[in-house]
């Protein structure tokens, strides 16, 4: 018996010496060259949390989740907000600048930062327990800073910076009518035609790499907020610095495969959804989104110095707050144990960066079996040909047990629908060509999508009406809507089409969410172009009408290759009842062009050894739970 354990010692050590080889060489083949795995504050902290209490996680993640490869921990937003009565995400003048319009820690919650040291210490101390240290920050520059009037700072001189013979202030390049749209008392874009405006997002970016930077998250700048001159300067200067910084956007809003590839190139990780908390509405509209991009083929394409990676957003299980709370966690995930193995299964399957959003100081063992998964971190690093795999069966079943069956019913794939869904793309893509303007009997006018596939289908139409002038609305820049066109549902109602919406929508949907109350902000106004584009005030995307595919059984399947030849695949019940799920191993080895059909496998989550499977195999899945098969076919 002595003998046999330290037999097993060895191979143990041995195995653990070659994975974390693997793991090395990998993940030194350029920046981000594997999908990046770490901790985030926002999900448990909102933006309150303080230098104690992230240092404290980041010291738990370094002991716990380190060893499995996860190596960011990243301060999420306003953390250079002070913590006072009065101040909320959206509150304004409680923020900490310095001369130059850039934000600094508030040394009330970040003392390591007094005398100017800003997150250096900070910095510092997460290297020293092995990790990499991040933070967020938002689009441009601040409203105070903005308000202020704050110089510029040239890097290159160490002083103000001059240009046609005077200095350059913070009023010269930010763009008032360009707010974040969820954060208006906040930030703004800044002009980046502008010598002065360049010089700005340089003098920050420098600024964080002197502090010890190693990855920012950039919000407000992508999907519905899109500020592609930003993000191209903000690259720029990220490629010139010598200390390697992941460059992250975030969020994503109405993003789609096109919008994605003119930044794909410029980053490393950039999210493709709104933000994602712990309910079942958020986990199942990321299938969608999951395989657009994967049929896109833009997971792990050349970014920025290295790879870059859509972003399905942090993993919000454990000990939480709420979203856009003024206080830290107070609560646990709402996920059921089945729908949490969805979300980590999908997020392995797609390949999404791993970073999990839970207070580390009340981890319990169930989350974190979940997070260090080792079949789930081989196949969210190492797997291929991710795809997702349309040929899986469904029916729905009474009992609530799972069962593992071997089968040789022939049965018909689940049936696709198509819906016609109000989206954002850039105005270049020739799939925003297809509005024009109608005019009705009673003078009234439309603007109207047509689709060109199919005529006799009819027209989705909305009713112009002159935009609202600032003296009606909120105050807005007069030239802006010049000639800009409120688009309202009905010709009598009060509520216009925006382009900020928080999901995708259907025809049916209006009322629930792009359609709201009509303002005269940005968002609410549109330009009917000459090439039959419509587009919006606000982001400078253009409105579509997609069509989207829609499973009617609600049963979703994956598949990806290993690096050792074995094959994943993943069932996926969306369902809100017990659902048997068929797939025929000829179907899968024909997929990923598998040499043989003579399989043997296990599952994942049961544990159990299924052993050689003739034709097909077939699991009952509970309601919003999934399958995950490891398959060996020889």
């Amino acid at each position: 018996m002595i003998l046999k354990a330290s037999v097993l010692i060895i191979f143990f050590t041995l195995f653990v010496h070659w994975e974390t080889s693997e793991t090395k060489s990998q993940g030194d083949i350029g920046q981000a060259s594997l999908p990046p795995r770490g901790w985030d504050s926002y999900d448990s902290f909102c933006w309150s949390i303080s230098e104690e209490e992230f240092l404290k996680n980041a010291e738990l993640v370094a002991q716990r989740l380190k060893p499995h490869g996860y190596q960011y921990v990243v301060l999420d937003f306003l953390w250079y907000r002070k913590k006072v009565k009065g101040a909320y995400t959206d509150s304004y003048g409680y923020d900490v600048f310095d001369e130059w319009g850039r934000m600094v820690p508030d040394p009330g919650r970040w003392p390591s930062s007094q005398g100017g040291k800003g997150l250096s210490e900070v910095a510092q101390k997460v290297h020293s327990m092995g990790l990499k240290f991040g933070i967020h920050v938002m689009r441009g520059l601040s409203k105070q800073a903005f308000n202020a009037n704050t110089l510029i700072l040239d890097t290159t001189t160490g002083k103000a910076y001059v240009e046609a013979g005077r200095q350059w202030r913070a009023q010269d390049i930010g763009i008032k009518e360009r707010t974040c749209a969820w954060m208006k008392n906040g930030f703004m874009s800044v002009n980046t035609k502008l010598g002065a405006g360049r010089a700005f997002l340089r003098s920050l970016y420098q600024q964080y790499a002197d502090w010890g930077v190693d990855y920012v998250k950039h919000d407000c700048v992508f999907g519905d907020d899109l500020d592609l001159d930003e993000i191209t300067v903000v690259s720029e200067v990220l490629n010139e610095l010598s200390r390697p910084i992941i460059y992250s956007l975030s969020p994503g809003t109405n993003v789609n495969p096109t919008m994605a590839k003119d930044v794909s190139g410029l980053v490393n990780m950039y999210r493709v959804t709104g933000d994602d908390w712990d309910t079942w509405k958020d986990l199942s509209s990321h299938f969608n989104v999951a395989r657009e991009f994967a049929s896109a083929n833009l997971v792990g394409v050349k970014g920025l110095k290295g790879k870059s990676w859509p972003d399905l957003d942090m993993l919000p299980f454990g000990w939480l707050t709420d979203p856009g709370s003024n206080r830290g966690p107070h609560r646990y995930c709402k996920l059921n144990l089945d729908e949490q193995r969805t979300q980590v299964t999908l997020w392995s399957m797609v390949r999404s960066p791993f970073i999990f959003g839970g207070d580390m100081r009340k981890l319990d063992d169930t989350t974190f079996g979940l997070l260090t998964n080792p079949t789930l971190l081989e196949i969210n690093w190492f797997s291929s040909n991710n795809i997702e795999f349309h040929y899986v069966t469904g029916s729905s079943s009474s009992h609530g047990k799972h069962g593992l069956t071997h089968h040789t019913e022939d049965k018909e794939t689940i049936n696709v629908l198509q819906t016609r869904v109000l989206a954002l793309r850039s105005c270049t893509d020739v799939k925003a060509n297809g509005w024009s303007t109608k005019v009705l009997d009673n003078d009234l006018e439309q603007v109207c999508w047509e689709e060109k596939s199919n005529k006799r289908k009819a027209p989705f139409c909305l009713y112009k009406r002159k935009a609202l002038s600032a003296s009606e609305g909120e105050m807005v820049c007069k030239h802006q809507n010049h000639g800009n066109l409120h688009l309202l549902v009905t010709e009598r109602t009060e509520y216009c089409f925006g382009a900020s919406s928080n999901r995708k929508l259907t025809s049916k949907e209006l009322s629930r969410g792009s359609f709201s109350r009509c303002r005269s902000h940005a968002n609410q106004m549109w330009e009917v172009n000459y090439n039959g584009t419509l587009m919006n005030s606000y982001s400078g995307l253009c409105a579509t009408m997609d069509i989207v595919k829609a499973s009617s059984a609600g049963v979703r399947s994956w598949l990806a290759t290993g690096r050792r030849g074995e094959i994943y695949l993943a069932f996926f019940n969306l369902n809100n009842q017990v659902t048997k799920m068929s797939a025929k191993i000829s179907d899968i080895t024909n997929a990923i062009h598998a040499k043989s059909s003579n399989c043997r496998g296990r599952e994942v989550w049961s544990a159990k050894n299924l052993g050689a499977i003739k034709d097909s195999i077939s699991m009952s899945v509970k309601a919003h739970g999934c399958a995950l098969f490891v398959l060996n076919c020889n």
